[in-house]
């Protein structure tokens, strides 16, 4: 869990500026936020230690690497004893085609957002590497037609509607 950390408008345009490009060097993002070197890295180093920054990451066309189909697959567990649900846990997350498991509420226990080349690919993750975990029950699928809007970048500043 992260601890809650009071950002001021410069931690917001840092972060800000990083989504938006990740490859700015220090001198670059000093000189924008205007800090020396020095300040600027004890701010990026507080946000990387209270887990605000978690990482640094290029993004990847998933169609230029052939992954033409980004699906979603619902899944619902047989049971909810602990070690089932670490089980199918420990499972997904060694599964390369899976991108994100969640956790939900409601019809379903989890939702993953999966990339495959094709639908053959798409039926041998779901026959050979998804169905056979143990303590599986349903899973639904859905292919997705069109992206509307995909981003990894989440919203620094409270958004005008709310004030």
């Amino acid at each position: 869990m992260t601890n809650m950390v009071v950002l001021d408008e410069l931690d917001r345009t840092l972060l800000r500026d990083l989504q938006e490009d990740a490859r700015l060097s220090n001198a670059e993002l000093a000189r924008r936020v205007d800090l020396s070197a020095t300040g600027l890295h004890k701010r990026l180093r507080r946000l990387e230690e209270a887990g605000i920054i978690t990482g640094y990451v290029a993004q990847v066309d998933r169609e230029a690497l052939g992954f033409d189909m980004l699906c979603f697959v619902q899944v619902t567990l047989q049971r909810h004893e602990p070690d089932a649900v670490a089980n199918f846990r420990r499972e997904v997350q060694a599964m390369a085609e899976v991108l994100e498991c969640h956790h939900l509420t409601g019809e379903f226990d989890y939702l993953l957002k999966v990339v495959v080349h094709n639908r053959k690919h798409l039926e041998q993750f779901i026959l050979y590497r998804l169905t056979p975990v143990r303590g599986m029950d349903k899973i639904r699928t859905s292919l997705v037609l069109s992206e509307i809007k995909s981003s990894a970048a989440v919203p620094v500043s409270v958004p005008s509607y709310l004030e």
